[in-house]
């Protein structure tokens, strides 16, 4: 008789219907990653990822002609879908928006800042993923700002008010005297009238108070983080090289919008580029440096966290992704 109620009550609690199934989520984790550099530590940050305009955005040099860009998507279709296709790709791409933060152990420095409320709700979850990573605005020293477009500089101030009240903001002086001048912007595409509006309203606070310091071509801003001049996508971008113990990290800005596409096809641009001619020129030289020399590479705009090396497979380059570690304690090699 035991065995019997046994035998129907395993019955019964196998037929009763499962408890309700746990809510999805739906969040994707923070945004941080650290890697060692020597005695620095670096910790990308994610400012959000939006839908790329590739179509829209991409451009290359029209064919049989000696100035002038064409649409990638208009005039080498088929050469462009199929580099999508051998990434498992397709348009729209998913844009990263990439920043990093630079621990020397005596200044704490973000390089970019992310678009802040430039780019609407998919973006501006910087100040979050500092907090998350393990810091606070008001902790960070400087901003180093690879160029003034709105992605990048947005950030320091989302609704024009400031997020790093205790720090300074440094960029090239000539990008700062392209994009705060109303007489350039009144001369124009009309596309680029945002980016002018978004660093006037960005910038504002801190040139009120002086925190807003720009410089002059290469230069040393603090003990292992220097300035190289990179024009081509605005007229003073700038490459960041930071190095600690012989180790190198250059964080590049906006050198690559689409890695599928731009590291087989240097010679793709983006619209928003000022002299294409002279961002293709920069690209190359960089792709070229990057790979003999095994530099790491913190870039904006490749899938988060944009930290890896430049490869070469048969004759083009490629992005080779950084090993995921959890290893803090050993300083990542070259």
């Amino acid at each position: 008789m035991v065995s019997l109620l046994v035998m129907l009550a395993s019955t019964f609690m196998i037929a009763a219907p499962a408890s309700a199934a746990a809510p999805q989520v739906r969040t994707q984790a923070p945004g941080f990653y650290r890697m060692m550099l020597g005695d620095f530590e670096i910790t990308a940050l994610l400012d959000g990822t939006h839908p790329f305009p590739d179509v829209a955005v991409l451009t290359k040099p029209a064919p049989g002609a000696d100035v002038g860009q064409s649409k990638l998507f208009d005039e080498y279709a088929g050469e462009a879908n199929a580099l999508l296709a051998a990434a498992d790709l397709k348009v729209p791409t998913e844009g990263s928006i990439n920043a990093f933060l630079v621990n020397t152990g005596a200044e704490l420095v973000l390089i970019d800042s992310g678009a802040g409320t430039l780019y609407g709700a998919c973006c501006g979850h910087l100040i979050d993923n500092l907090r998350a990573a393990g810091y606070r605005p008001e902790q960070v020293d400087a901003v180093f700002l690879t160029h003034l477009h709105a992605d990048h500089v947005g950030g320091i101030a989302p609704g024009g008010k400031m997020a790093f009240p205790n720090a300074v903001i440094r960029a090239s002086k000539l990008d700062a005297d392209y994009w705060l001048d109303d007489a350039n912007e009144r001369a124009a595409p009309a596309f680029l009238g945002s980016m002018f509006e978004g660093d006037k309203a960005s910038l504002k606070p801190y040139i009120a108070t002086g925190q807003f310091q720009p410089f002059d071509g290469a230069a040393e801003l603090v003990p292992g983080i220097r300035a190289i001049p990179a024009p081509g996508h605005t007229p003073g971008h700038t490459f960041y090289m930071v190095e600690s113990k012989g180790q190198k990290l250059l964080i590049w800005g906006d050198v690559v919008h689409v890695a599928a596409i731009q590291f087989p096809d240097p010679g793709v641009s983006v619209e928003y580029d000022t002299d294409p001619g002279q961002a293709e020129a920069t690209r190359e030289a960089i792709f070229s440096e990057a790979a003999r020399t095994g530099l790491w590479i913190g870039a904006a705009h490749i899938s988060f966290p944009g930290l890896g090396h430049v490869g070469i497979r048969g004759n083009q380059f490629s992005w080779l992704p950084a090993e995921y570690t959890t290893q803090l304690s050993k300083a990542a090699g070259n």
